[in-house]
């Protein structure tokens, strides 16, 4: 399977289309986490889900404020310099997941290259806070890369999610061009120590953006490095530009293709996949940490 990286889509596949609809759990949702101060990279990032999900009362909190030290061209939360430090939003944060009674949170942050730790400590405050206010709760974190640092990765991992999460995001080659400050090895790195911390209780997940140029078996062998680092949940999604200044999307990979990129991900060996053009990293993220 390959592509020609260099074809731009004209318009907006039908599959890519879906209706937005909004109810009473929507804005419950919205005005608990307004109320806390607290965002969401739902629509900090623009995700197609974030109507669903709300509808349904869950959201992936993102921690740590909304100004990003990075400039990756595929993200559309805002970069910048960060201006202190909310020691306060753990305990925030436990509240607003109380109040909604989840069963399952999904905690992920801008990148704070600005904090010695990368925002560890506050990472693993929240976990630790979450856990005490919901005893059955299911934390499932999606962390920066810490620059490779086993020391914060430990820091947060040692707080006990159930799943941790860092995104490879794209394949090898275009690591350069469309992550700012973050290479392919050092993700893998961090993935890695991940898998091999403690037990091995903690399921480690990882995701891939498809349509900014890669070729197909770019994605497989990407599947394969993840595996062998020791990535046993996976989601592939269709990548869309947030805006014109973005990474453009190359190509609109059509459903029968994610079908392939999930069947060949069983095959390699992983426990879980979601594969799908509106699959994001957080989406029905409850669904994989039953397997």
């Amino acid at each position: 399977m390959s592509i020609d990286a260099d074809v731009r889509p004209a318009r907006i596949p039908d599959w890519m289309r879906r209706p937005i609809q909004t109810d009473k759990e929507y804005a419950e949702v919205h005005d608990l986490l307004k109320k806390n101060g607290l965002h969401t990279v739902c629509e900090d990032a623009k995700c197609p889900n974030r109507h669903e999900c709300w509808n349904h009362g869950t959201a992936t909190i993102m921690i740590l404020g909304n100004i990003c030290t990075r400039d990756c061209r595929f993200c559309s939360i805002a970069t910048g310099k960060p201006i202190g430090l909310d020691t306060d939003e753990p305990r925030r944060v436990a509240e607003a997941v109380k109040t909604m009674n989840l069963r399952h949170v999904v905690i992920t942050s801008v990148t704070r290259d600005d904090l010695l730790d990368g925002g560890a400590e506050i990472f693993a405050q929240t976990i630790t806070f979450i856990k005490e206010a919901l005893p059955e709760i299911t934390v499932e974190v999606l962390t920066p890369d810490f620059w490779g640092r086993k020391e914060s990765l430990y820091k947060v991992l040692d707080a006990g999610p159930v799943v941790f999460n860092h995104n490879i995001e794209t394949v090898k080659r275009l690591q350069r061009s469309v992550r700012s400050a973050a290479t392919y090895e050092r993700s893998m790195s961090i993935l890695r120590y991940a898998s091999e911390y403690g037990d091995g209780s903690i399921k480690v997940k990882s995701g891939i953006m498809v349509g900014l140029g890669e070729t197909n078996e770019e994605v497989l062998e990407t599947m394969q490095d993840l595996y062998d680092n020791g990535v046993r949940l996976l989601t592939v999604g269709q990548y869309m530009a947030p805006t014109r200044d973005h990474a453009h999307t190359k190509r609109f990979v059509t459903p029968k293709e994610f079908v392939e990129f999930e069947d060949e991900a069983y095959r390699i060996g992983f426990d879980a996949v979601a594969s799908g053009p509106l699959v994001r990293s957080s989406y029905r993220a409850d669904n994989m940490v039953t397997v």
